[in-house]
């Protein structure tokens, strides 16, 4: 068992490359607040930023969902990831509520429905499409959140001060049958948060399956993300005594897996909806394939779907680190092209058509602003523990995986 903690700490760039997110994110958060009230663009700002933090979410609780996997089926990938899982997942409290925050205040110029008071499926809804509501039931959110991942992080910190195998098991076991059923409320909490955040931007459109789309669009973004930052890590110490080609092989498929998942679901959505021809719920593919807009779903057929399944097919790519890392930078990008075709089209708080012009500059913004604050709280919390579970009593078996041919 090992007992050298410190041979395992990150890498002493990783604070830079902190210093430098944080950087970015601040002069894009400014440029963005300073364009949406000087030329009153206050709607197009704020979508862009929650454009942003849905993104940036997705790696936060991707991350939650992926650690809350590995525990439940095992295997050498699950060990290899869970460090960089664990700190993806330990920035859903305090750092994701906190840029929240513009969300909650800026609902009167996110969300139609908040003008809606008069409109009887809105008078229905009740107390549920408020402001208050909205809110609460946010703050539920990131508490059943933050629960899950703190026990997890607690629990995966104390198996590192084990003084035996036994000890360690014990802690594995723990962790292990705590996520069976949380599994189950990880879905639930994704199901609604996303509803509320992302569906009612259209307040008279439903879709069963929306919670699905982000369960697997949000596992999908934290593999990439992942891939990169294991990457990146492969060439230093101490990763690249611990990865191996099997080790991207293996996280490689899980992407393709999802890639196809993904089109799956979206694919389902579209045929029950256009199959069913009623216009309550055919709006919102209505309005996504006029002005210009149905040109960014076909980008995502053919470069979210069509082009990653056709390269992820080929085993020696995903056992190159380099090229499945920059096919992962390649699925980020789209993963951000998906969420912006959910919220930009969406109608408009002030009754004005959701055309494409100038302003839409600043959805660039939005992922530039959050995403910097989010990765430099990752990278922080990255550097606070060793980059695997060093007693973890699956590691030596987990590298010796990678090792194979």
């Amino acid at each position: 068992m090992i007992e050298n903690t410190s041979e395992y700490n990150a890498p002493a760039d990783i604070k830079r490359w902190g210093n430098l997110a944080l950087s970015v994110g601040v002069i894009s958060g400014i440029i963005l607040l300073a364009v949406g009230f000087l030329f009153d663009q206050k709607e197009t700002a704020l979508r862009a930023w929650l454009l942003g933090f849905i993104f940036s979410c997705g790696l936060g609780a991707g991350g939650l969902g992926i650690l809350i996997l590995q525990y439940l089926t095992g295997g050498a990938w699950g060990v290899v990831i869970r460090r960089t899982v664990e700190a993806c997942s330990r920035t859903l409290f305090p750092v994701l509520p906190l840029l929240f925050i513009p969300i909650a205040l800026g609902v009167p110029y996110l969300y139609e429905w908040s003008h809606l008071h008069d409109d009887p499926v809105i008078m229905h809804r009740g107390w549920y499409l408020t402001w208050g509501g909205f809110i609460g039931r946010a703050v539920v959110y990131f508490i059943l959140w933050g629960i899950m991942q703190y026990l997890l992080n607690k629990w995966s910190a104390s198996q590192d001060q084990s003084a035996d195998y036994e000890e360690s098991a014990r802690w594995l076991g723990r962790a292990t049958r705590f996520c069976g059923p949380t599994m189950v409320i990880f879905v639930l909490v994704v199901s609604f948060a996303t509803i509320d955040w992302t569906m009612t931007l259209d307040p008279h459109w439903f879709s069963t399956i929306w919670g699905f789309l982000y369960v697997a669009g949000w596992a999908l973004t934290c593999f990439s993300f992942a891939v990169v930052i294991l990457a990146y890590l492969s060439d230093k110490a101490p990763m690249n005594r611990i990865l191996g080609k099997r080790h991207f092989h293996d996280i490689g498929k899980l992407m393709l897996a999802l890639v196809m998942v993904w089109a799956y679901f979206n694919f389902s959505q579209f045929l029950i909806i256009w199959s069913g021809n009623i216009p309550e719920e055919t709006v919102w593919f209505l309005a996504r394939m006029k002005d210009g807009w149905g040109w960014v779903g076909l980008i995502l057929i053919l470069f979210h779907f069509g082009f990653p399944f056709i390269i992820l097919l080929s085993r020696d790519l995903k056992r190159d680190a380099k090229w499945l890392a920059l096919m992962a930078i390649f699925i980020l990008i789209m993963r951000i092209t998906d969420v912006f075709y959910h919220i930009a089209p969406s109608p408009s708080t002030t009754g004005a058509e959701p055309h494409l012009n100038a302003f839409w500059i600043l959805y660039l913004l939005g992922p530039l602003a959050v995403g910097g604050i989010w990765l430099w709280a990752f990278f922080g919390e990255l550097a606070k523990r060793p980059l695997v579970p060093i007693k973890d009593p699956f590691l030596e078996n987990a590298i010796e995986h990678g090792r194979g041919h």
